[in-house]
């Protein structure tokens, strides 16, 4: 295995190049102690050494630093590991050593995430945010189900009137350019079309009583 090309990522630290495929990420104080130079060979157990040994335990130690300041996602985790440099066959090693200690769960993620969000977010958009982080459809479903069964709930007619109190909008006085306005505007906000419809179009009487 040739070392082809070893690039500087800062002043401490480079990417190293093998057989022209990306590596891994070293210090460059590693590059003297395991003999790496651009244009040689390097020597197999010194590679063995970095792939089981080194990078492991530094991409282990990196998950558990993310982990201490907030909760993440195992594709948050693993995202931020790929950013590192760390070899995929590493970031696996490191998310099934914090998984093993429970510093990862999905699904406790995805319940604390609808606790936070509930009150001022649609199902939908919350969960179009929880599957861009990398919730699986399954782990959602269950998310729900156990945050209705700890008391949860969600009142989204509720939510749609304080936003078109919040913008000032009378269902009372407003023409059909202003409701197809606030029709488009909550839709952007991930309610159904059904709550739209009947926030803006059919409660006009009843939206402001009570």
């Amino acid at each position: 295995m040739k070392v082809t090309q070893i690039e500087e990522m800062s002043k401490s630290r480079v990417r190293v190049y093998i057989d022209e495929e990306f590596a891994f990420v070293l210090y460059k104080g590693e590059l003297r102690s395991f003999h790496i130079r651009e244009g040689e060979e390097i020597d197999l157990e010194n590679y063995q050494e970095i792939l089981t040994q080194l990078l492991p335990k530094r991409a282990k130690l990196r998950a558990m630093n993310l982990l201490k300041s907030r909760e993440y996602t195992v594709k948050q985790l693993q995202d931020k590991l790929r950013t590192g440099g760390y070899p995929e066959e590493v970031i696996e090693e490191a998310l099934e050593y914090v998984a093993g200690f429970h510093y990862t769960d999905d699904l406790r993620y995805a319940v604390g995430f609808i606790q936070e969000q509930a009150e001022r977010r649609s199902r939908r958009r919350i969960e179009q945010d929880l599957l861009g982080r990398g919730i699986d459809r399954d782990t959602l479903e269950k998310a729900w189900s156990q945050w209705e069964e700890q008391g949860g709930e969600q009142n989204e007619q509720e939510m749609i009137r304080a936003l078109l109190a919040k913008k000032g909008f009378d269902p009372n006085e407003a023409d059909l350019k202003e409701r197809q306005r606030m029709y488009g505007f909550l839709m952007r906000k991930g309610f159904s079309a059904e709550q739209v419809r009947r926030a803006v179009l059919e409660e006009r009487g009843r939206f402001f009583a009570g």
